[in-house]
């Protein structure tokens, strides 16, 4: 039974996109202090992808991303991504003080520049996560987040391997991070992929107490 495609409505999506703009502005306030200036981060939408519209969200499979994926331990299992294109990933490292060197076409990249993307999918993951345990009660905390510098398919396909043989959908919330003196076409843009294992949506809608579908 595919649960995700089944049974999750319009209000559920709602209160994850609401969880998820709470997040965000936690998010944003660690990001400020990382970066030492103004970032506002939004969530434009929320919504229930295939696998494969997920690979297509990443520019295809065999395009290279940076990734952070990591499982979501505790009452309600899962697994989550954060996807940035690489263009995206320099856009953010620029913002970074201490002029760290990051060009998408040029490897080896600086370990430096490595880390800095390992922490901005700690602070993002951890805010989101750190939220919905908040509004659930549940005991929710992240494992060791691993970065990866790949083709989207592998990255994204290694963290599917399990959860593929019981579902071919994910909910993914869309992320725009951007410093004050942006315009919108200046912004950072990334994509989380939530996927908690098929029992943990019972257990997450039971606890915001929206279990009913509909």
């Amino acid at each position: 039974m595919n649960f995700i495609k089944k049974n999750i409505s319009a209000m559920h999506l709602d209160v994850l996109k609401e969880i998820g703009n709470i997040g965000a502005g936690h998010a944003a306030t660690a990001l400020s202090t990382l970066l030492n200036k103004k970032i506002d981060m939004t969530i434009p939408d929320v919504r229930v992808v295939s696998f494969e519209e997920m690979m297509d969200m990443a520019g295809g499979s065999e395009n290279v991303v940076a990734g952070v994926f990591l499982r979501i331990e505790g009452d309600a299992p899962g697994s989550m991504f954060f996807v940035l294109p690489l263009k995206q990933a320099e856009t953010f490292i620029r913002a970074l003080p201490g002029c760290i060197v990051f060009k998408a076409e040029e490897t080896p990249y600086s370990e430096l520049a490595l880390s800095a993307l390992q922490e901005l999918g700690n602070i993002l993951s951890g805010s989101y996560l750190s939220s919905l345990s908040d509004f659930t009660n549940l005991s929710l905390f992240p494992s060791v987040p691993m970065l990866s510098i790949d083709m989207a398919g592998a990255i994204i396909g290694t963290g599917l391997l399990e959860i593929s043989q019981v579902s071919d959908y994910a909910i993914v919330i869309d992320t725009a991070l951007n410093e004050e003196s942006q315009s919108d076409g200046d912004s950072v843009k990334g994509h989380f992929f939530l996927l908690p294992d098929p029992e943990s949506f019972q257990i997450i809608f039971k606890a915001l107490g929206v279990l009913d579908h509909g």
